[in-house]
Protein backbone atom coordinates (compact mmCIF):
# COMPACT_ATOMS: atom_id res chain seq x y z
CA UNK A 1 0.00 0.00 0.00
CA UNK A 2 1.18 3.32 -1.30
CA UNK A 3 1.06 5.21 2.13
CA UNK A 4 2.85 8.51 0.77
CA UNK A 5 0.43 8.75 -2.19
CA UNK A 6 -2.81 8.16 0.33
CA UNK A 7 -1.16 10.79 2.81
CA UNK A 8 -0.76 13.25 -0.27
CA UNK A 9 -4.55 13.05 -0.75
CA UNK A 10 -5.39 13.66 2.67
CA UNK A 11 -3.75 16.89 2.45
CA UNK A 12 -4.94 17.43 -0.66
CA UNK A 13 -8.55 17.49 0.29
CA UNK A 14 -7.51 18.84 4.23
CA UNK A 15 -6.54 21.99 2.04
CA UNK A 16 -9.24 21.91 -0.49
CA UNK A 17 -12.20 21.39 2.24
CA UNK A 18 -10.97 22.37 5.26
CA UNK A 19 -11.67 26.11 4.26
CA UNK A 20 -14.90 25.25 3.31
CA UNK A 21 -15.60 23.35 6.62
CA UNK A 22 -14.49 26.68 8.65
CA UNK A 23 -16.60 28.89 6.71
CA UNK A 24 -19.77 26.73 7.24
CA UNK A 25 -19.42 26.12 10.57
CA UNK A 26 -18.54 29.79 11.10
CA UNK A 27 -21.46 30.40 8.85
CA UNK A 28 -24.00 28.21 10.92
CA UNK A 29 -22.61 29.61 14.38
CA UNK A 30 -23.14 33.05 13.40
CA UNK A 31 -26.55 32.26 11.76
CA UNK A 32 -28.06 30.70 14.74
CA UNK A 33 -26.83 33.82 16.84
CA UNK A 34 -28.58 36.02 14.43
CA UNK A 35 -31.73 33.98 14.25
CA UNK A 36 -31.88 33.73 18.06
CA UNK A 37 -31.87 37.42 18.13
CA UNK A 38 -34.42 37.95 15.53
CA UNK A 39 -36.23 35.75 17.72
CA UNK A 40 -36.41 37.84 20.58
CA UNK A 41 -37.19 40.90 18.88
CA UNK A 42 -40.56 39.13 17.22
CA UNK A 43 -41.44 37.82 20.62
CA UNK A 44 -40.85 41.33 22.20
CA UNK A 45 -43.13 42.76 19.04
CA UNK A 46 -45.58 40.58 19.69
CA UNK A 47 -45.99 40.57 23.11
CA UNK A 48 -45.76 44.51 23.00
CA UNK A 49 -48.88 44.36 20.79
CA UNK A 50 -50.53 41.90 22.50
CA UNK A 51 -50.98 39.22 19.78
CA UNK A 52 -52.87 36.11 21.18
CA UNK A 53 -50.96 33.98 23.06
CA UNK A 54 -51.73 30.42 20.54
CA UNK A 55 -51.08 32.68 17.27
CA UNK A 56 -47.43 33.96 19.04
CA UNK A 57 -46.55 30.08 19.87
CA UNK A 58 -47.60 29.16 16.02
CA UNK A 59 -45.82 32.45 14.53
CA UNK A 60 -42.47 31.91 15.99
CA UNK A 61 -42.00 27.98 15.87
CA UNK A 62 -42.90 28.56 11.99
CA UNK A 63 -40.39 31.47 11.46
CA UNK A 64 -37.61 29.91 13.55
CA UNK A 65 -37.96 26.49 11.97
CA UNK A 66 -38.10 28.58 8.34
CA UNK A 67 -34.90 30.55 9.14
CA UNK A 68 -33.02 27.43 10.39
CA UNK A 69 -33.68 25.47 7.02
CA UNK A 70 -32.86 28.62 5.20
CA UNK A 71 -29.63 28.21 7.12
CA UNK A 72 -28.68 24.63 6.92
CA UNK A 73 -29.24 25.04 2.90
CA UNK A 74 -26.80 27.51 2.81
CA UNK A 75 -24.17 25.46 5.09
CA UNK A 76 -24.72 22.90 3.00
CA UNK A 77 -23.41 24.73 0.09
CA UNK A 78 -20.37 26.55 1.55
CA UNK A 79 -19.32 22.96 1.67
CA UNK A 80 -19.63 22.37 -1.48
CA UNK A 81 -22.99 20.56 -1.58
CA UNK A 82 -25.63 20.66 -4.31
CA UNK A 83 -28.65 22.58 -2.94
CA UNK A 84 -30.56 23.11 -6.11
CA UNK A 85 -32.43 19.41 -6.00
CA UNK A 86 -33.13 19.78 -2.15
CA UNK A 87 -34.71 23.45 -2.57
CA UNK A 88 -36.69 21.73 -5.45
CA UNK A 89 -37.89 18.83 -3.50
CA UNK A 90 -38.85 21.44 -0.40
CA UNK A 91 -41.06 23.41 -2.75
CA UNK A 92 -42.82 20.21 -4.31
CA UNK A 93 -43.53 19.36 -1.19
CA UNK A 94 -44.76 22.59 0.18
CA UNK A 95 -46.59 23.19 -3.12
CA UNK A 96 -48.64 19.75 -2.28
CA UNK A 97 -49.12 20.45 1.29
CA UNK A 98 -50.43 24.26 0.00
CA UNK A 99 -53.07 22.39 -2.73
CA UNK A 100 -54.11 19.58 0.15
CA UNK A 101 -54.76 22.05 2.81
CA UNK A 102 -55.76 25.05 0.38
CA UNK A 103 -58.88 25.95 2.70
CA UNK A 104 -57.27 25.31 6.16
CA UNK A 105 -54.56 27.71 5.01
CA UNK A 106 -56.76 30.70 3.94
CA UNK A 107 -58.73 30.07 7.26
CA UNK A 108 -55.48 29.99 9.30
CA UNK A 109 -54.10 33.33 7.68
CA UNK A 110 -57.55 34.86 8.56
CA UNK A 111 -57.14 33.90 11.66
CA UNK A 112 -53.82 35.25 11.76
CA UNK A 113 -54.82 38.62 10.61
CA UNK A 114 -57.84 39.17 12.87
CA UNK A 115 -55.26 38.06 16.06
CA UNK A 116 -52.93 40.26 14.60
CA UNK A 117 -54.74 43.40 13.95
CA UNK A 118 -57.75 42.57 16.07
CA UNK A 119 -60.88 44.30 14.28
CA UNK A 120 -63.16 43.16 17.09
CA UNK A 121 -62.11 40.85 20.44
CA UNK A 122 -64.18 38.50 22.63
CA UNK A 123 -66.77 39.97 23.91
CA UNK A 124 -67.38 42.19 21.50
CA UNK A 125 -71.25 42.70 19.32
CA UNK A 126 -70.51 42.30 15.74
CA UNK A 127 -71.94 41.89 12.44
CA UNK A 128 -70.56 39.56 9.78
CA UNK A 129 -71.17 37.25 7.37
CA UNK A 130 -75.36 37.71 7.91
CA UNK A 131 -74.95 36.68 11.58
CA UNK A 132 -75.79 39.36 14.60
CA UNK A 133 -73.64 38.17 17.75
CA UNK A 134 -71.17 38.56 20.67
CA UNK A 135 -67.56 37.11 20.34
CA UNK A 136 -67.20 34.28 22.18
CA UNK A 137 -63.72 32.79 21.30
CA UNK A 138 -61.39 33.50 18.55
CA UNK A 139 -59.30 30.31 17.44
CA UNK A 140 -57.00 29.96 14.75
CA UNK A 141 -59.08 28.39 12.08
CA UNK A 142 -62.53 30.15 13.35
CA UNK A 143 -64.49 32.32 15.17
CA UNK A 144 -67.37 31.47 17.43
CA UNK A 145 -70.45 33.99 18.00
CA UNK A 146 -72.84 33.48 20.39
CA UNK A 147 -76.29 34.25 18.57
CA UNK A 148 -79.87 35.09 19.38
CA UNK A 149 -81.61 32.04 20.81
CA UNK A 150 -78.85 30.97 22.34
CA UNK A 151 -77.10 29.61 19.34
CA UNK A 152 -73.39 29.23 18.47
CA UNK A 153 -72.41 30.73 15.52
CA UNK A 154 -69.14 28.95 13.83
CA UNK A 155 -67.69 31.14 11.62
CA UNK A 156 -64.65 30.28 9.28
CA UNK A 157 -61.76 33.02 9.59
CA UNK A 158 -61.12 33.40 5.88
CA UNK A 159 -64.29 34.74 4.87
CA UNK A 160 -64.68 36.53 7.90
CA UNK A 161 -61.31 38.39 7.63
CA UNK A 162 -62.06 38.88 3.93
CA UNK A 163 -65.75 40.19 4.09
CA UNK A 164 -67.12 42.72 6.11
CA UNK A 165 -67.51 43.28 9.58
CA UNK A 166 -69.87 45.79 11.80
CA UNK A 167 -68.42 46.02 15.53
CA UNK A 168 -70.91 47.65 17.57
CA UNK A 169 -68.69 47.56 20.66
CA UNK A 170 -65.74 49.33 19.42
CA UNK A 171 -66.45 52.96 20.92
CA UNK A 172 -68.44 51.61 24.08
CA UNK A 173 -71.87 53.11 23.36
CA UNK A 174 -74.79 51.70 20.88
CA UNK A 175 -77.40 53.92 19.65
CA UNK A 176 -81.26 52.58 19.60
CA UNK A 177 -83.48 53.25 16.88
CA UNK A 178 -86.90 52.75 17.71
CA UNK A 179 -90.06 54.03 15.67
CA UNK A 180 -93.57 54.59 16.90
CA UNK A 181 -96.11 55.75 15.28
CA UNK A 182 -99.20 58.71 16.50
CA UNK A 183 -101.83 59.79 15.63
CA UNK A 184 -101.94 62.88 12.85
CA UNK A 185 -104.68 64.46 15.44
CA UNK A 186 -102.02 63.99 18.95
CA UNK A 187 -99.56 66.92 19.82
CA UNK A 188 -96.30 66.14 19.04
CA UNK A 189 -94.90 68.14 21.05
CA UNK A 190 -96.65 66.40 23.98
CA UNK A 191 -95.73 63.35 22.27
CA UNK A 192 -92.07 63.96 22.10
CA UNK A 193 -92.28 64.71 25.64
CA UNK A 194 -93.33 61.89 27.13
CA UNK A 195 -91.20 59.60 24.90
CA UNK A 196 -88.27 61.40 26.46
CA UNK A 197 -89.41 61.31 29.97
CA UNK A 198 -89.73 56.95 29.01
CA UNK A 199 -86.13 56.62 27.90
CA UNK A 200 -84.98 59.06 30.74
CA UNK A 201 -86.72 56.75 33.09
CA UNK A 202 -84.42 53.51 31.90
CA UNK A 203 -81.87 52.60 34.14
CA UNK A 204 -79.69 51.32 31.43
CA UNK A 205 -79.96 55.07 29.02
CA UNK A 206 -76.38 56.89 28.67
CA UNK A 207 -76.80 60.25 29.34
CA UNK A 208 -74.29 60.82 26.57
CA UNK A 209 -74.97 61.60 23.88
CA UNK A 210 -78.84 62.88 24.62
CA UNK A 211 -81.38 60.53 23.28
CA UNK A 212 -83.60 61.84 20.80
CA UNK A 213 -87.33 62.14 19.05
CA UNK A 214 -88.00 63.17 15.90
CA UNK A 215 -90.57 63.08 13.24
CA UNK A 216 -88.72 60.61 10.76
CA UNK A 217 -91.84 60.39 8.22
CA UNK A 218 -95.40 60.95 7.65
CA UNK A 219 -97.20 57.98 6.73
CA UNK A 220 -100.44 57.07 5.45
CA UNK A 221 -102.14 56.39 8.50
CA UNK A 222 -99.45 57.54 11.34
CA UNK A 223 -96.88 60.67 11.96
CA UNK A 224 -93.44 58.34 12.73
CA UNK A 225 -91.61 59.36 15.20
CA UNK A 226 -87.51 58.17 15.35
CA UNK A 227 -86.60 57.24 19.38
CA UNK A 228 -82.58 57.38 19.81
CA UNK A 229 -81.52 56.38 22.98
CA UNK A 230 -77.93 55.56 23.63
CA UNK A 231 -76.55 52.15 25.78
CA UNK A 232 -73.67 50.19 25.89
CA UNK A 233 -73.92 47.22 23.53
CA UNK A 234 -74.54 44.49 25.53
CA UNK A 235 -77.93 46.06 27.08
CA UNK A 236 -78.99 46.84 23.46
CA UNK A 237 -81.90 44.73 23.05
CA UNK A 238 -83.18 45.33 27.06
CA UNK A 239 -83.63 48.92 26.08
CA UNK A 240 -85.17 48.00 22.73
CA UNK A 241 -87.50 45.85 24.19
CA UNK A 242 -88.30 48.02 26.97
CA UNK A 243 -88.44 51.38 25.90
CA UNK A 244 -90.95 50.31 22.72
CA UNK A 245 -93.11 49.01 25.68
CA UNK A 246 -93.24 51.61 28.27
CA UNK A 247 -93.50 54.07 25.51
CA UNK A 248 -96.74 51.88 24.21
CA UNK A 249 -97.86 52.53 27.87
CA UNK A 250 -97.01 56.01 28.28
CA UNK A 251 -99.03 57.61 25.27
CA UNK A 252 -102.33 54.98 26.02
CA UNK A 253 -101.51 56.89 29.33
CA UNK A 254 -101.38 59.92 28.00
CA UNK A 255 -104.62 59.68 25.47
CA UNK A 256 -102.42 59.75 22.51
CA UNK A 257 -103.31 57.14 20.00
CA UNK A 258 -101.32 54.80 17.94
CA UNK A 259 -103.15 54.55 14.77
CA UNK A 260 -103.22 51.11 12.86
CA UNK A 261 -103.88 50.35 8.88
CA UNK A 262 -107.67 50.42 8.10
CA UNK A 263 -109.75 49.18 5.39
CA UNK A 264 -112.78 50.42 4.32
CA UNK A 265 -115.29 48.53 2.57
CA UNK A 266 -118.37 49.26 0.75
CA UNK A 267 -121.25 46.82 -0.38
CA UNK A 268 -123.06 48.01 -3.35
CA UNK A 269 -126.62 46.22 -4.26
CA UNK A 270 -127.63 46.48 -7.74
Amino acid sequence: MDYDKIIAISKALIMEYMPKIIMALLVLFIGLWVIKKVMLLLNKLMTKRAIEASLQSFLTSLISISLKVLLIITVLSQVGVETTSIIAALGAASLAVGLALQGSLSNFAGGALILFFKPFKVGDLIKTQGEIGEVKEIQILVTKLSVAGNKTAIIPNGPLANGNIINYSQDGKLRVDITIGISYNADIKKARKVLMDVMYAHPDLLNEPKPTVNVSDLGDSAVILLLRPWTVPDKYWRVYYDVLEHAKEALDKEGIAIPFPQTDVHLYKY
